[in-house]
């Protein structure tokens, strides 16, 4: 039953070695190049990267497609809730207010302090946080508005996430909650804590970026929320926010793919390489917020009229899928060796 898949927290799996065959010359707001697409139904032969380092390992969940995987029973009535004749929000565009940014830093960048909110669930100890780094919503942003500043220390590969971020001094921040993962690693955080994001999951790697679009393919999971979800949460979620107990309402975690029998033929390129990734990879459910919104790292090159069109895409062209399968620990994101053969 889908109730027994509400999980633990985390142990450490095996760490892969990089495949440094993409480099990128880009801003914080690029992405690296990608490798051709795999015509099987397992995972390509590594996955997504950015600045030379993975995004987390190819046998990550995020990087698995769930193309084959069974409904979840409830998916009905998920949809249901959440709104089956809603259309996709795509939540980025052009405007660099319009999305959730990330920066790409090193570690030449001097640390900065920061103290959190809720430090007995947040990493503790200095974040390569450079001058000017992006904020969500740009650095007027309100301060009650989520504010997320997502880095990536490329030269160790590690992702840092921090929710409503402010800055108190040139090296002196406040936040919300904070987290530190390595890119290397399929580790989960713990059972229970949160992260920069309700469902304890790291927010970067369910990003829409444009480059991945104009490379031609998105090779992992997205990331979505939902106006309401159920007080629970499932692998690979770590952590919920609701006070809801209705099962008709999805807990984070969930996963989501759009249907296979959807025709995207009469969407452009850019929206056809989108919406391939949510039949192929899907998307987790991770927050509260807009019905069926996608989020996606605001950029220049976005062609807001053209991302609008995937309004027609309605919840009701979406299913939900039962990927505990793919767990080869409740503590770990790394998927079944199985599933990656």
């Amino acid at each position: 039953m889908f109730l027994d898949r509400f999980a633990a927290s985390g142990l450490p799996a095996h760490r892969l070695l990089v495949l440094a065959a993409i480099l990128i010359l880009g801003s914080s707001t690029g992405a690296a190049q990608q490798a051709p697409a795999s015509t099987s139904s397992g995972p390509t032969p590594f996955g997504p990267q950015i600045a030379g380092c993975p995004v987390f390992p190819a046998d990550n969940v995020w990087n698995v497609p769930i193309d084959k995987l069974p409904l979840d029973p409830p998916s009905k009535a998920y949809i249901a809730s959440i709104g089956a004749d809603v259309g996709l929000h795509p939540d980025f565009g052009a405007d660099p207010g319009n999305g959730i940014p990330f920066t790409l830093t090193d570690s030449h960048v001097k640390p900065s302090k920061v103290t959190f909110d809720y430090s007995d669930e947040s990493d503790p100890g200095t974040y390569p946080i450079p001058p000017n780094p992006n904020i969500e919503g740009g650095p007027n942003a309100p301060e009650d508005s989520d504010r997320h500043v997502l880095l990536i220390e490329k030269d160790h590969c590690m992702l840092m996430e921090l929710w409503s971020t402010k800055r108190l001094s040139d090296t002196s921040w406040k936040a919300g909650s904070g987290i530190k993962m390595d890119l290397n690693s399929n580790k989960l955080r713990p059972n229970g804590e949160t992260s920069a994001d309700a469902a304890g999951l790291p927010v970067f790697p369910g990003l829409v970026r444009y480059d991945e679009v104009a490379s031609g393919e998105i090779r992992h999971a997205l990331r979505f929320t939902a106006r309401k979800t159920l007080n629970g949460h499932i692998w690979p979620a770590r952590h919920d926010a609701s006070n809801i107990n209705d099962r008709r309402y999805p807990p984070l975690g969930v996963r989501f793919r759009l249907r296979a029998d959807f025709d995207i033929a009469g969407f452009s390129k850019t929206n056809q390489v989108i919406l391939t990734a949510l039949k192929r990879y899907g998307m987790f459910l991770a927050d509260n917020g807009g019905a069926w919104f996608l989020s996606g790292a605001p950029d220049p090159r976005w062609n807001d009229d053209d991302l609008h069109k995937l309004i027609k895409v309605k919840g009701s062209d979406f299913e939900a899928v039962n990927e505990t399968s793919l767990m080869s620990h409740p503590d770990s994101a790394r998927v079944k060796p199985a599933v990656t053969k």
